[in-house]
């Protein structure tokens, strides 16, 4: 919910937790006085708050109300339940298990919502089947809450960010719809089928980077996977590789990551490499797989790797190589380069 200076939180999910203190009888004005929200804020419909606010109106409601599902559900979720879900799942090998692991204890907490995790070879996608009705009210913010929850600790657990490749409601947009841009980067659509967050397969391999400290030093806080933005993106330089030979511009390439030019050679910096590093390397590399599999001439080899002229070309394979273009192919085992 963006930075905890920036009031960018729909006051609407303020609304939505105080109808949890209704149904359970309790009095919410203490909480909201910790959190410095007044009546007069709390009934505006164009309010925001910081995310700072947020994380101190969740914690004394979780704990004054004992319910971390701060009334959505048939039963209370007890203070320290998603706790134990992310200490079940931090022992597992890799993402991939550690999100099945979460889904399936998650069934033992509750019934009335069901998460499930499918794979494709373009996909994963979590997906949260609704099988009690949820208060109309309280609906839309327990299942984007839910979905940060998972999306968080997947995060957090692998220490990286995971970009979406799209996250669905099965809700009209609610008045304060361009929020979820900062909650879910990436397209977000509603009226969909289904609730759900997808994300590349492979992020599913990343290793659980954290322990029982972190983990314990994590849970201080009521709501951190739920604000706390990740940075880092462990598979970034890889995703840059593959797409620069169907981008080649910064703006192309960094609209295909859905991030902006800036972030993108900021991300990149953090990581130790530079655009113009990746890019030299791709080219060099089908450079050299093209010369080596292929009978193209330098020339043709020239425009496909996104040089202009041979000279050039024949330059900058020296500084990747020590050898020119022809110098290299004429070293090749007889028939290396027998393809088209």
């Amino acid at each position: 919910m963006a930075q905890t200076s920036i009031a960018a939180t729909p006051m609407a999910f303020i609304r939505a937790m105080v109808l949890a203190f209704d149904k359970h009888g309790e009095d919410p004005r203490d909480a909201l006085s910790r959190a410095r929200i007044t009546p007069r804020q709390l009934q505006r419909s164009d309010a925001r708050i910081t995310a700072a606010q947020m994380e101190v109106f969740s914690e004394a409601a979780m704990r004054q109300l004992d319910d971390e599902a701060l009334g959505w559900f048939s039963r209370r979720l007890p203070w320290g339940s998603y706790g134990m879900l992310c200490r079940a799942s931090l022992g597992a090998p890799d993402l991939g298990v550690a999100l099945k692991r979460w889904c399936r204890h998650h069934r033992l907490l509750v019934d009335d919502v069901q998460l499930r995790l499918q794979v494709s070879a373009q996909r994963a996608e979590l997906t949260i089947e609704e099988c009690r009705g949820i208060d109309p009210r309280m609906r839309e913010f327990c299942l984007l809450t839910l979905l940060r929850y998972v999306l968080g600790y997947a995060c957090w657990a692998t220490d990286s960010a995971i970009p979406l490749l799209d996250a669905s409601f099965a809700h009209v947009p609610p008045p304060h719809h361009a929020a979820y841009a900062l909650m879910f980067p990436g397209p977000v659509r509603f009226d969909a089928a289904v609730t759900s967050i997808s994300f590349e397969p492979r992020y599913l391999r990343l290793p659980i980077r954290r322990d029982e400290a972190a983990l314990r030093a994590m849970l201080r806080r009521a709501l951190p996977l739920t604000v706390l933005q990740y940075r880092r993106d462990r598979l970034l330089v890889q995703r840059v590789r593959e797409l620069l030979p169907m981008h080649q511009t910064a703006d192309t390439l960094a609209c295909a990551l859905n991030m902006s030019v800036r972030t993108l050679h900021r991300q990149l910096k953090d990581e130790g490499v530079s655009l113009q590093s990746l890019k030299d390397q791709v080219r060099r590399d089908t450079a050299i797989d093209l010369l080596t599999r292929t009978r193209r001439s330098i020339k043709q080899i020239t425009l496909a790797v996104g040089f202009r002229n041979e000279k050039s070309f024949t330059r900058a394979f020296g500084q990747w190589t020590g050898e020119t273009p022809t110098e290299y192919r004429r070293k090749l085992p007889s028939g290396a380069s027998a393809g088209a």
